[in-house]
Parts: structure tokens; C-alpha cells; sequence
């Protein structure tokens, strides 16, 4: 492996937060003692999301049971699952008034459901409280487990997220007891869970070795298993012990990436240096005919109060 570029180049460079609103969400967080991705995984765009008041929330805990080589969140025994969290990211989402809000996790290979259960309370949590909120969850990969999947995708979150992270290759290295083909299987199981019911999202990091051909094949195994958004953006190495950066890529090779992968059929694609999966500018709203299926099928259940008549 080739060593780490010793500077990084100027288009990664950041400001650091301030301002109002980036302090309200600072003490919102730390008051409701929620986890957010935007610390944990040391996200560059934590200042500009929370000056814009959004956040990224991060359940099931601060400690995950994966080591994957390119994640700065600290791997340790996890300890139980809050009951209160669903109630408090809830609370939190109505309080921001977000539009649209990611819910993420820690990988939680030491519960039989991986968690799955906890991340449906938390969507559910929310559309009580907000029910105009789009809702996004970006989870794990259930060890394949297909009924953990099937509970998350029955809470009816609009968008499910789960990144493949790399290209096939590399993925051995970069993700800890990770298999790609696994990710794919379970993106491909999403849509059919709910079929019109769902929008199925994933991401890559660049920057890792893969080659161009590599993205393009990867691109191609996502949209056979009908995900159609896109995120990619530039790997940064938390720390000396995680996996070294063998590339910076420049930001008009992103802006070529997004055109492939548009033109391959993708509907959203959102390619930068700086993109992350849940980064803002990443988020679209999903086209009219799956919102209406979702309500539809929530009217049903009695998890949104019917719709009015019309007027005479």
C-alpha cells in the first residue's frame, strides 16, 4: 500500500462553525444527550449542516461491534439499547422543524435483530411527532438477517440508505465482517419489501485505490438492484490507525462521476470531495406517487389519521 499524500489539498479545507442556529443545535444535542454522525465520525461538514440546523442522528449507541478500517466510531462491548431514544431524536426532529432528517446507527451485531426493532420505534417516533418529515434511516446490513430488514422497512421509513462504502475489492480491507454482495442483496430486498413504497440510497468513498472501471462496475451492481440515488464522495483518514488515503481526487473528476452515473440512470446523484452520505445537499425529496403510497398505507394501519373529505 502506497503512503498517505502528506498534505491535503485545498478543496477539502473547511471552515470552523459558528454562529446562532450552530450553538442552538450544539445545546439541543448535548441537552437531549443524543449521538450525532456528525461528531462521531468526525464528518467535515458538521460546521455548515448544524449553521443550517440540520444533524445526522446516530442510534443504538456511541460504540459499535464492527472495526471497519475507515470508520473513526469507537469499537468497544456496546452497552443496552435507551428506551428513550426514539422519543428524544422525535422530539429533537419537531424542535429543528427539519424537512427531511437522517437517522443512522451503530452496527449491533450483539443484538439477534441487530437493532432493527429500535431503529422502526425511532421512525415511527418521529412521524408522530412530525409527520410532514421525510424520513431517511442509513443502517447496517443485519448480518443479512432478513426479518430485521423486513421491521425497518415496515415502519415505512421514505428513504433506506445503506452504503456499500467501496468497490467490491477493496471491501475485505475497508469493512469489517462487511461482504458486498450481502449489501447488494439487501438494498435489492428493501425495494421489494415495499415496492412504490421506498426509495433505496447508497454511497461510496473514493480515494481508497479503486480504479475508474471499479466505480462504474459498482455503479452498475447498485442500479440492478433498483437503487436509483447516489452519493460519492473523498475518503479522510480520521487517524494514523485507520486505513491511509492513496488518492485525492480532484473535484471536476466528482463532477464527471455524477454525469456517468446519471447518465447509467440514477436519479439523484450528489458527487463532491466533501459529500457524505447523509450531508445535506445529498437529500431530495422522493417523487409524489411513493410519498402518497406511503400515506396511504399509514391511513390503513391507523399511523396517520385519514384524510379529510373534500368540501361540497
Amino acid at each position: 500500500m502506497t503512503e498517505e499524500p502528506k498534505h491535503k489539498p485545498a478543496w477539502l479545507k473547511v471552515k470552523l462553525p459558528k454562529g446562532q442556529v450552530y450553538k442552538d443545535v450544539q445545546r439541543l444535542v448535548k441537552g437531549n444527550a443524543l449521538v450525532t454522525v456528525c461528531e462521531e465520525a468526525l464528518c467535515p461538514n458538521r460546521g455548515e449542516c448544524w449553521s443550517h440546523g440540520t444533524a445526522t442522528f446516530m442510534v443504538c449507541g456511541e460504540v459499535c461491534t464492527r472495526a471497519c478500517g475507515f470508520c473513526a466510531t469507537r469499537t468497544a462491548k456496546p452497552g443496552p439499547l435507551d428506551p428513550e431514544e426514539p422519543r428524544k431524536v422525535a422530539e429533537a426532529v419537531a424542535h429543528m422543524k427539519l424537512s427531511h432528517t437522517v437517522v443512522t446507527m451503530v452496527t449491533r451485531d450483539d443484538l439477534p435483530d441487530g437493532a432493527a426493532g429500535h431503529i422502526a420505534e425511532t421512525i415511527r417516533a418521529i412521524r408522530q411527532a412530525s409527520p410532514e418529515t421525510i424520513i431517511e434511516v442509513l443502517t447496517s446490513d443485519f448480518n443479512g438477517n432478513e426479518q430485521a430488514l423486513a421491521c425497518v422497512i415496515d415502519a415505512r421509513p421514505h428513504i433506506f440508505n445503506h452504503n456499500l462504502e467501496t468497490v467490491e475489492r477493496l471491501t475485505p480491507m475497508v469493512r469489517f465482517r462487511a461482504q458486498y454482495r450481502r449489501s447488494l442483496h439487501m438494498l435489492r430486498r428493501a425495494l421489494e419489501m415495499a415496492p412504490g413504497m421506498v426509495v433505496t440510497k447508497s454511497g461510496i468513498m473514493l480515494g481508497l485505490g479503486e480504479t475508474r472501471a471499479e466505480v462504474e462496475r459498482s455503479m452498475d451492481d447498485l442500479l440492478e438492484q433498483g437503487v436509483s440515488v447516489l452519493t460519492m464522495g473523498q475518503y479522510l483518514r480520521p487517524s494514523p490507525r485507520h486505513l491511509p488515503v492513496i488518492d485525492y481526487l480532484r473535484p471536476e473528476v466528482f463532477d464527471e462521476l455524477r454525469e456517468v452515473a446519471l447518465a447509467k440512470g440514477f436519479r439523484h446523484v450528489a458527487s463532491g470531495p466533501l459529500i457524505r452520505s447523509s450531508h445535506h445537499d445529498a437529500n431530495f425529496r422522493p417523487e409524489l406517487d411513493i410519498l402518497e403510497a406511503i400515506n396511504e398505507d399509514l391511513r390503513r394501519r391507523g399511523e396517520l389519521p385519514a384524510e379529510p373529505a373534500p368540501e361540497p
